[in-house]
This record gives C-alpha cells, sequence and structure tokens, in this order.
C-alpha cells in the first residue's frame, strides 16, 4: 500500500490535496444556479436579447464580453456535461441550459469557470455506470465542491488559464485565415485561372484512363494488421480516415507482415473502392514515396507518369468529388471501380507545371500542419497548467 506523504503547506480535501490556506464549499453556497424558459426563438432583429442559448448550442467554448456574468452548462443533447459558456453579458437560455450566476464576493467568476469546466463532467461520469450521460440534474451541479483560494490568487489563477486561451485562440483563427487562404488557391491554380510564374500554354482535357493504368490493392483484414509488423501497410479505410490529400509515409501507422497483399514502392493514386458514407466513396489520396507500402483489398491503384499529388489535389476540390459521388454504385455501400475512371476527364496543364503547383499546395499543407501541432502543444501546456494552478500544486504571486 502507497501512503501519500503531505507536504506541511497543503491538506487533504474532499477535491484532494490542497494548499492549507485555500477552503472549499458547495456551488451552491457560492452562486444561483436556474434554467432558462421554454422560448425557442434565436436572435431576431430589434429583439431583447442579443443571443439565445439552446441546450444544443452549447457545443462550443466561446467568451462574448458585455455586462453581466455566467456560467452556461448543457443538461441534455449533444453537449450534456461537456462544455461550457462563460458569458458577460445579456442573453436568453433554454430550459435545459443551466445558467450559474450571482456570484457570491467569494468567488471569481471567471477561476470559477476555469474550475467548473475542468472537473465538472469527470464528477457526473463518476456519478453514473454509462458511458455517457443523458442529462444533469441540478443537484449534480448544487452539491460539487469547489476549492476557494483568496480572490486575488483566483483572479491570477483565472488570467493565467485565460491568457492561454487567447494564445490557443489566435492561433486557431491564424489556422482558419490559412485554411481559407488554401482554398482560394485551390480554386484558382488547378483551375488554371491563376498562372504560376514561367508556366503558359492551354491545359488539355484528358481522361484518366489515357494518362495511366489501374489496379487493385489485395488482402490485409484486420487480423492482419498489427503494430509490430515489418512493412508500412494502408488498408482502405485508412484513406480517409488517416490521411488527407498527400500521405506522409511516417504518417502510416499500420503495419503488416502478410504476404497476401499488394505492394508499391513509387508513387500512386490511391482510391477508396468503397464506403457505407457518401462523403468517403471515392476519396483520393497520393502515395508519392519510393519506400515499400502494403495496399489493402478495396483500394484503386492508379499509376501514371503525371504528378499524383496534382491530380489528388484535383480530385478532392468540391466539384470532382461531388461527381465521383454521383458516379458510386450501391444502396447501403457505395462502390466505384476502375471502370468509374477510365473516361473521367479532368484537364492538366503540363507535369512541370503540375509539379509546382501540387508544390505551392504542399507547402500550404505544411505550414498548416506546422500551425496545429503548435496549437496542439499549447493545448497541452494549458491543460497541464489548469491541473497545477487549479489543485494549487504550483502557486502565482499576487497581490493581497
Amino acid at each position: 500500500m502507497v501512503v501519500q506523504t503531505i507536504k506541511p503547506e497543503y491538506k487533504q480535501t474532499e477535491v484532494g490535496v490542497i494548499p492549507k490556506e485555500w477552503d472549499i464549499d458547495k456551488i451552491e453556497n457560492l452562486a444561483s444556479i436556474t434554467t432558462g424558459s421554454k422560448n425557442t426563438q434565436d436572435k431576431i432583429d430589434d429583439g431583447e436579447f442579443p443571443f439565445f442559448v439552446r441546450s444544443q448550442k452549447v457545443e462550443r467554448i466561446n467568451t462574448w464580453s458585455f455586462d453581466g456574468e455566467a456560467v452556461l452548462t448543457a443538461g441534455d443533447g449533444v453537449g450534456t456535461g461537456k462544455v461550457f459558456h462563460y458569458i458577460n453579458g445579456k442573453f436568453d437560455f433554454h430550459q435545459r441550459v443551466y445558467k450559474i450566476s450571482n456570484f457570491s464576493n467569494r468567488i471569481d467568476g471567471r477561476f470559477f469557470y476555469s474550475y467548473f469546466s475542468n472537473n465538472f463532467l469527470r464528477r457526473i461520469m463518476s456519478m453514473t455506470a454509462k458511458s455517457s450521460v443523458d442529462s444533469v440534474r441540478m443537484d449534480m451541479i448544487a452539491e460539487m465542491l469547489v476549492p476557494l483560494p483568496e480572490k486575488n490568487e483566483q483572479r491570477e489563477i483565472a488570467k493565467a488559464i485565460s491568457d492561454a486561451g487567447i494564445l490557443i485562440e489566435s492561433l486557431d483563427n491564424l489556422i482558419e485565415k490559412k485554411k481559407r487562404l488554401k482554398q482560394g488557391a485551390l480554386q484558382e491554380l488547378l483551375t488554371g485561372k491563376k498562372r504560376l510564374s514561367g508556366f503558359l500554354g492551354e491545359w488539355k482535357l484528358e481522361t484518366l484512363g489515357s494518362l495511366g493504368s489501374f489496379s487493385k490493392g489485395k488482402g490485409l483484414p484486420k487480423k492482419d494488421i498489427s503494430s509490430s509488423g515489418k512493412l508500412r501497410a494502408i488498408p482502405y479505410t485508412a484513406i480517409y480516415t488517416d490521411f488527407n490529400e498527400v500521405i506522409k509515409h511516417e504518417e502510416i501507422k499500420n503495419l503488416t507482415s502478410s504476404n497476401e497483399t499488394a505492394i508499391i514502392d513509387s508513387p500512386r493514386l490511391l482510391i477508396a473502392g468503397s464506403s457505407n458514407m457518401l462523403e468517403n466513396v471515392g476519396k483520393v489520396t497520393a502515395f508519392h514515396s519510393y519506400l515499400k507500402v502494403a495496399i489493402g483489398g478495396d483500394i484503386i491503384i492508379y499509376k501514371t507518369s503525371e504528378d499524383v499529388r496534382f491530380i489528388s489535389y484535383l480530385l478532392n476540390t468540391q466539384t470532382h468529388r461531388k461527381k465521383i459521388i454521383r458516379l458510386s454504385q450501391g444502396s447501403t455501400i457505395r462502390h466505384v471501380y476502375a471502370s468509374t475512371f477510365e473516361n473521367y476527364e479532368i484537364k492538366v496543364p503540363n507535369n512541370q507545371e503540375q509539379t509546382a503547383i501540387a508544390q505551392v499546395l504542399s507547402d500550404m499543407d505544411a505550414e498548416i500542419e506546422e500551425l496545429e501541432h503548435k496549437r496542439d502543444k499549447y493545448k497541452q501546456t494549458k491543460t497541464g497548467m489548469m491541473q497545477q494552478l487549479l489543485t494549487g500544486k504550483t502557486r502565482l504571486k499576487w497581490k493581497n
């Protein structure tokens, strides 16, 4: 049996180990908890309220800056007990949304939001045997215990967490901006509306069959996929679950030791041959490597001397996705075949311009991925910071 040693400046409480000078109390003693109205009317011109919060819309974490202070959580629906709003302003809300407001002078609203949003879901999951929660009762909120540092320390903790959130939000906004720029580049570069410097000449209308040849993947049932095989492997579902337009060899997560599979070792276009979801059938990705990889059954393999990255970017545009989905066959499960693409027409420039366009788009993808990686690291840092600050394991300096 491991006995936890508690430092002299800390104490054991119902919410865990916290600093000795911190207090704890129930939410019902710190704020009022109310539900909203039956009105289901969203924002209207000249309406009394700037916005109306529905249960199913308490799914995004947002902050509004007006006058007033409240924390909202969904009582049922998609976001039950999982996600929250911190609101500073005038609003109306649905009867299945809980509003926690009128905070006592013992607790800062933003500190409460940080602690509540970080701990409430875990609390209600511990109160049910289910893997998900259907609804939240008011007493689940009312009886929840909250640690109470000195008020100014609460404010410093809330500010530190908020500053981290602002940094993450700014990266989210930058990522969305870069994605919009990429969409604009896709529309212009893949249609020839905008030409890269140094390239002239007409684009030619060709069929995929005239530009290359088709073959099929083989094998790779689940039993042949492992994390310790000798060869990287791509089962057909990975095309629409793991990859975007271009596959990086290191992104291939699956391995296999099976000899009953198709092997490629040079650039190919890979097409998902089937799916029970329309948005996935015929999804295309480009394998742009000269390392060996196993290709599973129900994948159409396309070999061409054209730039497979260019063709992948082109066929994944909304215009071509809609065409490919219309050409798919079947009811419950939709299918595409090599014959689906033999006479499929695309407009292409010469190979050098294809490669130049594909490189521009790949560079944009790399920039977005780098920003997403940076954002995700900040999110991990914020999570760790919240665990430290909200339990008092790490203390901040503040002025009384």
